[in-house]
C-alpha cells in the first residue's frame, strides 16, 4: 500500500453527507473507551500458561514479512519479526512527539468471525479484556496507564470493526520498564482476559447502553443498506454491536469459546512506533507474548462471500429524520492481490478518475443543480466486496432528478474521455500532496504510522514510506499512465460489475419507491450531461492590488520559547515564532474582527452559515472554481471560524506556499465576493439535516445545549428552522461585508519560516491593507440560566429506551483567570472520571458519561463545569443523583494524592508531547498581540498544573459546584416528555 493521501481518495466535501447524515461507514466500525471497575479482582476462566518467557530463548524469524509477494521495497525504518508460536511484529524507531511510544495490538477476527449465536462477542471480549485480565485486576489497567500518564479514552483505547480488534496506547514518557509493563497487560488481555460470570454480569450493561444509545435512523439506514449490498453475505448482517439477544445470552462459557478460537499468536501482530531503540521493543514483545499458546486447533479463516448478481437490486426505506438520500453500489469480489508497484500505479490511476468525475459533481452542485453533494469512490469493504459506490443528497424531496443528473455525469465520464487538462490537474494535486509527505516525514507522528500499519495488515497490503510512495507515483507519470485514454478505461472499469445495487431513503413512506429507484437507474440521461466546464486561467498576480508593502513600526521578543511581536505602520500585528522542528510546515492564523463579542445578543443573525459560505462565495472577480484551480497541487488552506472574541482564518500550508496563502487571506478581507450560491447551498444543507435533530436525544443537545447553556442568547447553537428559512443572500452580505472590514488584525506565523522573510510576506499582504477602523464590541458577556430546582424538559422522537441528562454549574471567564480555568480542568477530569466509574462501570446506566470544564478566555463570563450522559429514562434520576453526589464529595474532602496523580499527571504528559509541536504554542499564545495575558498564561502553563493540591482542588469545587448554583436539563422520550 502505497501512501496515498486520503483527503485526495474521497469525494469532494463542502457539505459532506456524512455530516448531514451521520450514517457509518459501510462495514460498520465501533470505536469505544474501554471498560473499568472498581473493586477486587473477579475469579478467572481456567488459567492458561504464563506469556512471559525468556527472549533469549527464543528463535526468531526477522525477515520483512509483511512484503512477502511485494515487489515494494521494504521501508527500513521497519524492523519485523516472526515468533515460533506465530506471533508477529513490526517496530520502529519515532520520536515525534518526544518521549512517546505508540503501542498497537492487532487480533485478526471480528465481527465477521462470528456465527450466528455469537453476534456481538467480538466486541464484548474487547470491553472484557479492558475490565481485568491475567496480571491486572478488575479495572486496574487503567489506573496503572493513568499513572504513566496515559489518558483515559483517547491514549487507551480500542475498536472492533468485521475484520479486526485493535487495541490501542499512545504510552507517553516511555521508558523500558513502562513499556514492559504495558506489553505483559496486553499480552493478558490477549491471552486470558476476564471472561466470567462476574465480570459478563457487570460489562454486558454497558455495552447494551452504548447499543441503546446509537443514533436509531442513522442505523437503520446502515443496516437496510449493508442488507441490500451484501445480500448473502456475513457482512449483511454482521455489525460489531452485535444484537440485544445474543448479548444477553452470552455465557461465559459461549464467550470463552469464541476467544480460544480466535485469539491466536497466529493472528495476532503488535505494532510499535515510537521513541523507544527498536531493538529493546523487539526484545519486550518476544518477552512478554513468547510464551503465549493457543487453545486448540487453528482454525481456518471464515469464508466472507461475494456479492451475489441474483440479489435483489434495489430497495427503499422511509426514515424522516433523514434526508432524501440515494447510494448506489457496482459490486465485486474482493480478491486477494499481492501488493507490487504496478498494482498502486494502475490504482493512482483509478483514483484519478474518480477525481474527475467528483470534481465535475461538484461543480454541477455549486451551480446549484437538483442535487445538493454527491461523490463517487472506489472502496475495498470489509474482504467482503470490492465496490464503485455513488452517494447523492438531493435538494428538497426530487431524488428521481438528482439520480438522473448524477447518472448523466457518470455515463458521460464513460462515454467520452477526459481532456488532458482536467487529468493533469488531478495528477497535480496527487504529487503536491505526496511531495508535501515527503518533506514533513520527519515530524510524521508515530501513532500515526502504527495505525497506517494496521489499515495495511487489514486490507493485506503492505506500507510504504512516503519516498518510496512518491516515487512510485513519479515512475507512473513518467511511463506515462495518467493520460486521458488511461482514466477513460478506468472509469469504463470501475462501473462494471458482478452486481449492481441501489438504496433510497424517503421522508415520507412510499411502497412504489423500489420501482421509481429502478426506473430511475435506467431512465435516458443522455441529454442531461451538459457542456463539461472549461478550466479558467488565474494566477496569483491577478488577485486583488492591496497597497504598497506597510512598514515595520517595532519588532520585539515577547515570550518563550521564542515569540516575536511585530506592528506594522498600519496597524496591523503579528505574532511569529521561526522554528523548523516540523520540517516542511507553516501554520497560519488571522485573527479580525471581534467575533461573538461582535454579534448582537437579542436578535439572530446570519452568522450561522458563514462556516459553509464565507470563503466561498469568492474572492474579487473570482469564484470557489476559480480558487481551487488557483491552488492546485499547492498545500494551501482557508478555514474560517468564529470565537468568543475574534473571526480567525487559518491555514496549514508549506514554507514554498505561506506567503501566497498570506495574499489569499488577505485578499479575502479586502476584495470579498458575494456569489449568492454558497450560501444558498448552505441554507440547503442546513434544511436537509434539520429533522435529524428531534431523532434522538443526541441530536436535540445538538441543536439546543448551547444555547440553553447561553440562556437563549441567538449567537450560540444551531439556528432554528425559522432562522435558516429567513436567510437570503443580501442578509448574509449585509451582515458580513463590515465585519471582514473592521476591527483589530493580528497575523500569526508558526512554523518553518525565516524570520525576515515571514515578516516581509506579511507586510506585503496584512501591512499593505488601509488601517481598520475600531469594531464595538456588541456583547462582551455570555450569560448562564438560573438554577432550576426540577430539570428543564426537553422531548426527542426517537426509541422510548433513550434520554439524555445534563447538569452544569456556571464558573466564569476572561484571561485574568487563565490559572483558575487550569484547576477547573483538573477538577472536571477527577469528576468525570469518578461519573464514569460509577454510571457506567458500576450501574452499566450509561456507555460514555463524561465531564468537561469550558472557560472562554475572550468573554467575561460564561464558562461551566459540565456533565452530560445518556442514560434509559428510568436512569435519569441515578444521573442526577450520582453527579450531585461526587460534587457533594468534591466540596467536602480532599481528593486522594493518587487520584490528583492520576488526573494531573496525564496532563502533563500531554502537554510534554504538544509542546514539541508549533501548533501547540499557536493556540496557547494567538491574541496575545492584543492581549499580555495569553503570553503569561503560556509563561505559566506548566506551574499551574503542577501547583494544584487536594487542598487547592476542594477550594476550587466549594467555589463553584454548590447545589444551588446547578442547572439541570433532560431530553426524554416525547411520551414520557408530557
Amino acid at each position: 500500500m502505497i501512501r496515498f493521501p486520503r483527503a485526495l481518495s474521497a469525494p469532494f466535501a463542502a457539505l459532506p453527507l456524512l455530516a448531514i447524515v451521520a450514517v457509518p461507514a459501510i462495514g460498520q466500525q465501533s470505536s469505544r473507551k474501554p471498560a473499568t471497575t472498581n473493586g477486587a479482582r473477579a475469579p478467572q476462566a481456567p488459567t492458561a500458561p504464563g506469556t512471559i518467557v525468556d527472549p533469549a530463548t527464543i528463535k526468531v524469524d526477522n525477515a520483512p514479512w509483511l512484503f512477502k509477494g511485494s515487489d515494494i521495497p521494504p521501508d527500513p525504518a521497519w524492523n519485523f519479526g516472526a515468533l515460533p508460536n506465530g506471533l508477529r511484529y513490526a517496530v520502529r524507531k519515532n520520536g515525534v512527539p518526544p518521549g512517546q511510544v505508540a503501542v498497537r495490538v492487532r487480533i485478526d477476527a471480528g465481527s465477521l468471525n462470528e456465527t450466528d449465536e455469537e453476534r456481538g462477542y467480538a466486541h464484548l471480549i474487547e470491553h472484557l479484556s479492558f475490565r481485568g485480565s491475567k496480571y491486572v485486576p478488575d479495572g486496574e489497567a487503567k489506573r496503572v496507564w493513568q499513572r504513566f500518564g496515559a489518558t483515559f479514552g483517547s491514549d487507551s483505547n480500542a475498536q472492533t470493526t468485521p475484520t479486526q480488534t485493535v487495541y490501542k496506547l499512545d504510552l507517553p514518557a516511555a521508558t523500558e520498564a513502562n513499556l514492559d509493563e504495558s506489553l505483559k497487560i496486553f499480552a493478558g488481555m490477549m491471552s486470558e482476559p476476564g471472561i466470567n460470570a462476574q465480570g459478563l454480569a457487570a460489562e454486558r450493561p454497558a455495552v447494551l447502553a452504548e447499543q441503546r444509545e446509537a443514533p436509531g435512523p442513522q442505523v437503520r439506514l446502515s443496516d437496510a443498506r449493508n442488507g441490500l449490498f451484501f445480500a448473502g453475505q456475513p457482512l449483511a448482517d454482521r455489525s460489531p454491536i452485535g444484537n440485544v439477544k445474543t448479548l444477553e445470552s452470552a455465557t461465559p462459557d459461549s464467550v470463552l469459546a469464541f476467544h480460544r478460537r480466535w485469539y491466536r499468536p497466529g493472528r495476532t501482530v503488535v505494532i510499535i512506533s515510537g521513541d523507544i531503540d527498536p531493538a529493546t521493543a523487539a526484545r519486550l514483545v518476544v518477552k512478554n507474548f513468547g510464551g503465549w499458546k493457543g487453545t486448540g486447533p487453528d482454525p481456518a479463516d471464515p469464508d466472507f462471500g461475494k456479492p451475489d448478481p441474483k440479489g435483489t437490486p434495489t430497495a427503499a426505506i422511509n426514515e424522516p429524520s433523514i434526508p432524501p438520500l440515494v447510494i448506489t453500489a457496482v459490486l465485486r469480489p474482493w480478491i486477494y492481490r499481492d501488493d507490487t508497484v504496478i498494482f498502486n500505479q494502475k490504482r493512482l490511476v483509478d483514483l484519478v478518475a474518480m477525481r474527475v468525475i467528483n470534481r465535475r459533481l461538484e461543480d454541477r452542485a455549486r451551480q446549484g443543480g437538483s442535487f445538493l453533494q454527491a461523490g463517487v469512490s472506489l472502496e475495498d469493504v470489509a474482504r467482503s466486496a470490492n465496490g464503485t459506490f455513488v452517494s447523492i443528497l438531493p435538494i428538497g424531496d426530487d431524488w428521481e432528478a438528482a439520480l438522473k443528473d448524477v447518472r448523466a455525469v457518470i455515463a458521460d465520464a464513460m462515454a467520452s474521455a477526459p481532456s488532458q487538462a482536467e487529468v493533469d490537474r488531478e495528477t497535480a494535486e496527487f504529487e503536491g500532496a505526496m511531495r508535501n509527505d515527503v518533506e514533513t516525514a520527519r515530524v510524521e507522528a508515530g501513532a500515526k504510522q502504527a495505525d497506517d500499519m494496521v489499515q495495511a495488515l487489514d486490507i493485506r497490503e503492505t506500507v510504504a514510506g512516503p519516498k518510496e510512495s512518491y516515487n512510485i507515483f513519479l515512475e507512473a507519470k513518467k511511463k506515462g499512465m495518467f493520460s486521458a485514454a488511461a482514466v477513460l478505461e478506468s472509469t469504463r472499469r470501475v462501473f462494471k460489475g458482478d452486481a449492481e445495487r441501489a438504496l433510497v431513503n424517503t421522508r415520507a413512506a412510499d411502497a412504489g419507491a423500489a420501482a421509481k429507484l429502478a426506473a430511475a437507474l435506467t431512465a435516458d440521461v443522455s441529454k442531461l450531461a451538459g457542456r463539461r466546464a472549461r478550466e479558467s486561467k488565474v494566477d496569483f498576480k491577478d488577485l486583488p492590488k492591496l497597497g504598497s508593502p506597510g512598514k515595520v513600526a517595532s519588532r520585539e521578543a515577547i515570550a518563550d520559547p521564542g515569540i516575536e511581536k511585530v506592528t506594522f505602520s498600519n496597524g496591523v500585528r503579528m505574532l511569529m515564532y521561526a522554528n523548523s522542528s516540523e520540517t516542511g510546515r507553516v501554520y497560519l492564523r488571522v485573527r479580525f474582527g471581534r467575533g461573538y463579542g461582535a454579534l448582537p445578543a437579542d436578535r439572530p443573525t446570519a452568522a450561522w452559515a458563514a462556516e459553509s459560505a464565507l470563503v466561498q462565495s469568492g474572492i474579487g472577480k473570482w469564484n470557489q472554481g476559480d480558487l481551487d484551480v488557483l491552488t492546485t497541487g499547492r498545500r494551501m488552506g482557508l478555514g474560517f471560524d468564529i470565537t468568543d472574541d475574534a473571526f480567525v482564518l487559518n491555514a496549514i500550508t508549506t514554507p514554498g506556499d505561506y506567503a501566497d496563502n498570506l495574499a489569499l487571506m488577505a485578499a479575502k478581507l479586502a476584495a470579498p465576493r458575494w456569489d449568492a450560491a454558497p450560501v444558498l447551498r448552505a441554507k440547503a444543507g442546513a434544511l436537509a439535516g434539520y429533522a435529524g435533530f428531534d431523532s434522538s436525544p443526541d441530536g436535540v443537545l445538538s441543536r439546543d445545549l448551547e444555547r440553553k447553556l447561553r440562556a437563549g442568547d441567538p449567537r450560540w447553537g444551531p439556528p432554528t428552522r425559522e432562522e435558516i428559512e429567513a436567510l437570503t443572500p443580501q442578509a448574509f452580505r449585509s451582515l458580513w461585508e463590515p465585519l471582514l472590514a473592521t476591527g483589530p488584525i493580528e497575523v500569526d506565523v508558526f512554523g518553518d519560516v525565516k524570520a525576515d522573510e515571514a515578516i516581509a510576506a506579511v507586510a506585503r499582504t496584512f501591512g499593505a491593507l488601509k488601517p481598520r477602523t475600531e469594531a464595538p464590541v456588541v456583547a462582551p458577556d455570555a450569560a448562564f440560566p438560573a438554577h432550576n430546582r426540577r430539570p428543564e424538559v426537553l422531548s426527542h422522537e426517537g426509541a422510548e429506551t433513550q434520554a439524555a441528562a445534563v447538569i452544569a454549574w456556571p464558573t466564569g471567564g476572561g484571561t485574568d483567570g487563565i490559572a483558575e480555568s487550569r484547576r477547573l480542568d483538573i477538577l472536571a477530569a477527577i469528576f468525570g472520571d469518578r461519573l464514569f466509574d460509577r454510571l457506567r462501570s458500576v450501574a452499566g446506566a450509561s456507555y460514555s458519561p463524561s465531564a468537561v470544564s469550558q472557560w472562554p478566555l475572550g468573554l467575561k463570563s460564561g464558562g461551566r463545569v459540565l456533565a452530560v450522559g445518556q442514560v434509559a429514562p428510568e436512569n435519569v434520576e441515578l444521573f442526577f443523583k450520582l453527579s450531585r453526589e461526587i460534587a457533594a464529595e468534591l466540596v467536602s474532602t480532599p481528593v486522594t494524592e493518587d487520584e490528583l496523580r492520576r488526573a494531573i499527571g496525564p496532563m502533563m504528559q500531554y502537554l510534554a508531547r504538544a509542546s514539541s509541536g508549533n501548533q501547540f504554542w499557536l493556540l496557547q499564545v494567538s491574541g496575545g498581540a492584543y492581549d499580555p495575558n495569553r503570553l503569561n498564561g503560556a509563561r505559566t502553563l506548566v506551574s499551574d498544573y503542577m501547583s494544584i493540591t487536594p487542598q487547592i482542588l476542594q477550594a476550587t469545587a466549594a467555589k463553584y459546584l454548590g447545589p444551588e448554583k446547578d442547572w439541570t436539563l433532560t431530553v426524554l422520550p416525547k411520551s414520557a416528555a408530557k
